[in-house]
């Protein structure tokens, strides 16, 4: 069976990497607390959930479908472009500057959600501006992943990695506790907005916008642009495909498990997905949280997986990657298999936190994993490649869960169809080679 690269045919680039100083991982981490205003407050808790599919807008049933087809578009334009993206960049040398160019168009289409007004006619409007922001903070994403291994070394890519993680679900949390406080809950907010004509709404755009663009400055200035390979030419738009196919031919033949990586990780990064996406529908429908229940929870539940994807970090540079991914996902199998047959608040509460403990050192360690494996040079577009494949089955987990729960008539057995997917995607990861880690080595 095809085996990774040995080490010694790591190009001698790689392995000198020099670890970042403290302010380049904080400037780095601090681009993740800004763009999740983007994740958290606009897509999904308060924009999206709350304003966009709203009455206003047609109604619930009609406003999601609208915004279904619209990200299903910026789905399938990401898987198109972010390995084409990531791939530009290892050839011009540009990751820095595509970082911010991205980062500030998902500010401007963020800013532009203040002009949907609560009308069913400002609906396309809306969910396209959302849409466009979800293909372009994933095309910045590309960019901003390689940035990891300029600031780590492969004894501390672990920690680095989870640190940013925990960054991003903090940074969600500070800004969803700011705008629901400032703008939503109070009758009459900060600088006297009201929820007349969705003002106070439409301002959580603008906050979210300014959040986005003050916290993606520091690493504009802290950390150098990346050097351009001089053994890689410049390569046009179209050029950037064929040079993608030979990449996925190349590894098929030198580094076969990337690819069953990529293929394993796609799988159960869909299942990590679903749990934020139904975990609060699911409170809800079969464990009886009200709204403000799930509000706490939330913030709980964050938090929780920002102390579990920073203490996993130290773990991965001790043990690697594929062992604390698999540690992750046997915890999610058990506690997602056994919330499924406990009721009530409590049980949710306590396990439910558990899940939430095991996704953040899953998706960190899968970060790293790739990190561990990229070249150097083609950083940006193995990780470009990683988006691509996590987009290519986003369809799994929501059609389980649908699929569960329209053959059992209960919203709980949905909870079945997410364990499965998390159990396929583990069953997949188990005969990857893991790639050598620092620890491995002495």
């Amino acid at each position: 069976m095809t085996e990774f690269p040995p080490a010694a045919a790591v190009p001698p680039a790689q392995t000198a990497r020099t670890p970042g100083t403290p302010w380049q991982i904080t400037a780095w981490s601090l681009w993740d607390w800004g763009g999740a205003s983007f994740n958290a407050v606009m897509t999904t808790f308060i924009f999206t959930a709350l304003y966009l599919t709203g009455a206003a807008f047609g109604g619930a049933d009609h406003a999601s479908a609208v915004l279904g087809l619209t990200m299903s578009i910026a789905g399938l334009a990401i898987a198109l472009f972010a390995p084409v993206a990531g791939q530009r960049t290892d050839h011009s040398g540009r990751r820095k500057l595509w970082l911010g160019i991205n980062t500030l168009v998902v500010a401007l289409l963020t800013g532009a959600c203040y002009f949907v007004q609560p009308h069913e006619s400002y609906l396309l409007l809306g969910c396209m501006l959302i849409a466009a922001g979800h293909v372009f903070i994933e095309i910045a994403g590309v960019n901003y992943n390689a940035m990891l291994l300029q600031i780590s070394t492969k004894h501390t890519i672990g920690k680095i990695s989870g640190f940013g993680w925990a960054a991003g679900y903090l940074g969600g949390i500070v800004a969803l506790l700011m705008v629901y406080f400032g703008l939503i809950r109070p009758d009459v907010g900060v600088f006297g907005i009201t929820s007349a004509d969705g003002m106070s709404y439409r301002a959580v755009a603008v906050f979210s916008a300014l959040w986005i663009i003050v916290f993606s400055i520091p690493v504009m200035f802290a950390i150098p642009e990346s050097p351009r390979n001089p053994n890689m030419p410049r390569i046009g738009f179209f050029q950037a495909y064929a040079e993608l196919w030979r990449t996925i031919v190349r590894l098929s033949r030198t580094s076969r498990h990337t690819l069953y990586f990529l293929i394993a990780s796609a799988v159960f990064r869909d299942g990590l997905a679903a749990i934020f996406t139904f975990g609060a529908v699911i409170a809800v429908g079969s464990f009886g949280f009200k709204t403000g229940d799930v509000l706490i929870f939330a913030i709980a539940g964050n938090v929780v997986a920002a102390v579990g994807a920073m203490s996993a970090g130290f773990f991965d540079d001790k043990v690697g990657p594929k062992a604390v991914t698999v540690t992750s996902l046997a915890g999610l199998v058990v506690c997602g298999g056994t919330l499924f047959f406990l009721h009530g608040k409590s049980a949710f509460w306590i396990f439910g936190l558990l899940l939430t403990l095991f996704v953040g050192p899953a998706q960190s360690s899968a970060r790293t994993f790739i990190g561990r494996l990229a070249p150097a040079g083609q950083e940006g577009e193995l990780f470009g490649l990683y988006a691509t494949t996590g987009r290519a089955v986003s369809f799994l987990a929501p059609a389980m869960f649908t699929v569960f729960i329209t053959a059992f008539g209960t919203q709980r057995w949905g909870i079945l169809g997410i364990v499965l997917v998390l159990v396929l995607g583990l069953a997949l990861l188990l005969p990857v080679k893991a790639p050598i880690h620092a620890a491995a080595e002495r």
